[in-house]
């Protein structure tokens, strides 16, 4: 059996295409995906060792049976891509009490990293160069209490971010390597709406770079042996604004350990 990779996300958009360069490459894919239907069409529709699992990021219980499953048929996962995520256009609060995008984009990923760390060689984490417009709070950004259909994306992505040099620090002794990147401005379903807001954004989407051309950055690197660093595209920068605040990373993965009981 080859390499294996997971990728959240992989039925369409940036993770759909990375799922397809890396079967293409020869990898064993397992790609993640909370609709059943369009999952397994996705699956079927690459080349190569595809296989589609079912995978709901929304809510604690959900993450732990992904984990579960994915310990049942991996013995090890030689790349973890967390690429799913979510843009919300309203407040909406999981089975858990948890504002959604908080949920997918910043907990699940924090959740499985514990729960399968004992199979990984290497985490992507797919993040956005908005995070420098986000807002940290603890016990408010988890359920949304200044929620805004704009920046609370980037708020989640912050979360996200700021955990990453500790999952580094982390897993050095082990070996686990953990890099995060900004595939750039990607023409993708993600953030989507309706109305006059969603038009415009449609017709601003049209000049934005492809899902291929946005997954090249992330398998370069799912090849990648560094650990703890941020990319833009492929150019390695330095973390800006509240992704420094050291003090404040502490007590966001100090949350998220309470909320997933993490250990």
């Amino acid at each position: 059996m080859g390499s294996t990779v997971v990728v959240t996300g992989g039925n369409r958009g940036i993770g759909y295409a990375v799922c397809e360069r890396l079967a293409g490459e020869g990898f064993r894919v397992l790609l993640v995906a909370r609709d059943q239907e369009r999952g397994a069409r996705a699956a079927a529709s690459i080349s190569g060792d595809v296989e589609f699992v079912a995978g709901d990021l929304t809510t604690i219980a959900s993450v732990r049976r992904l984990a579960d499953e994915l310990r049942g048929g991996c013995p090890r996962i030689d790349v973890l891509v967390h690429n799913a995520g979510v843009w919300p256009s309203r407040r909406t609060l999981t089975e858990d009490g948890l504002e959604e995008s908080f949920a997918v984009n910043h907990l699940a990923p924090f959740l499985l990293n514990h729960l399968l760390e004992d199979r990984l060689g290497r985490v992507v984490q797919v993040s956005a160069g908005l995070y420098v417009k986000g807002r940290a709070e603890v016990g408010r950004t988890s359920v949304g209490a200044d929620f805004h259909q704009m920046r609370t994306y980037a708020d989640t992505k912050l979360c996200n971010l700021l955990t990453v040099p500790l999952f580094a620090e982390r897993w050095r002794a082990s070996g686990v390597t953990i890099d995060a990147v900004h595939p750039g401005v990607i023409r993708t379903g993600l953030g989507d709406r309706r109305g006059p807001v969603g038009w415009l954004l449609t017709m601003v989407k049209r000049k934005w770079a492809t899902p291929k051309e946005g997954a090249g950055p992330v398998v370069g690197l799912a090849h990648g042996t560094g650990t703890g660093r941020y990319f833009h595209l492929t150019e390695e920068v330095p973390l800006e604004g509240p992704a420094l605040d050291g003090e404040l990373a502490g007590r966001i993965w100090k949350e998220a350990e309470t909320l997933t009981s993490a250990g």
